[in-house]
């Protein structure tokens, strides 16, 4: 199963003057389409920093879609970073500019004044269509401002409400091989009376038994239901799913574990 990452870019998100909103949207977009995230990035706007979390992105083989910093600003590194990642200089991109040029002639008719290629603001805006070489376009519905992708990593704006609707394009139109009617569901319960430590040996054993399932352990000491215990569960595809749980239940009981609540999401 091929691997998904998302990069989140931005100091403002770092130094909480804004709430990341992509992490939570784009694991429910996945969701829709049955995929689950494999990783996640927060970086700040530091250039050096950003390529080399770029060039594990590349060489990784993972699908990967990069929030924040495509814009034309001093604090906008990403697009830099993305060329010096894969040792390529910037240049305009011939879609790209077409697409921010329609964006100049819609805001000129909205304010009653006339475009003017050669201007200053105008070639400011055209540098947000400078991408490394053999890039191609991720085609923005809220304002033409395009994102682009090489390879398999993908990079849109910051702002959600054109980020998210681009993040769903490139899931649909590049991936759609990657859905899945079913995707990964979990089953787990509550488990009171008992540690991890104890429990190691059976979570290990699951995981052996049952390839493509993976057991997770959430405890908790100050729950106001159930107090101190542990949420224990297994999640995958439903093809292993149940034998993989009643393999757990099993387990517990033969470690003498205290099964409560059962939960299925």
């Amino acid at each position: 199963m091929t691997n998904i990452g998302l990069i989140i870019i931005g100091d403002e998100i770092l130094s909480g003057k804004r709430q990341d909103k992509h992490l939570s949207k784009f694991i429910e977009i996945l969701a829709e389409r049955g995929l689950a995230l494999s990783w996640a990035r927060y970086l700040g706007d530091d250039r050096a920093l950003i390529v080399e979390e770029l060039k594990r992105a590349f060489a990784s083989g993972d699908l990967v879609i990069s929030c924040g910093g495509i814009g034309a600003t001093p604090d906008d590194h990403t697009r830099q970073a993305a060329a010096a990642a894969l040792g390529q200089d910037l240049a305009l991109h011939p879609e790209a500019r077409e697409l921010i040029w329609q964006r100049v002639l819609q805001t000129a008719a909205e304010q009653g004044t006339t475009p003017d290629p050669d201007h200053p603001d105008t070639l400011r805006r055209f540098e947000m269509g400078q991408f490394p070489s053999g890039a191609r376009i991720i085609p923005n519905p809220y304002n033409k401002i395009p994102g682009f992708y090489v390879g398999d990593v993908h990079f849109v704006p910051g702002f959600p409400v054109m980020a998210h609707p681009m993040m769903a394009w490139v899931l649909d139109e590049r991936y759609p091989h990657l859905r899945r009617t079913v995707g990964v569901l979990e089953k787990s319960l509550i488990v009171q009376g008992a540690m991890e430590a104890t429990l190691t040996p059976l979570m290990e054993t699951i995981e052996a038994d049952f390839p493509g399932i993976k057991v997770f352990s959430l405890p908790s000491v100050d729950h106001p239901q159930w107090g101190r215990h542990i949420e224990l569960g297994v999640k995958g595809e439903a093809i292993h799913l149940d034998a993989a749980y009643a393999a757990l239940k099993a387990g517990l009981v033969h470690y003498g574990a205290t099964v409560g609540t059962e939960l299925v999401r």
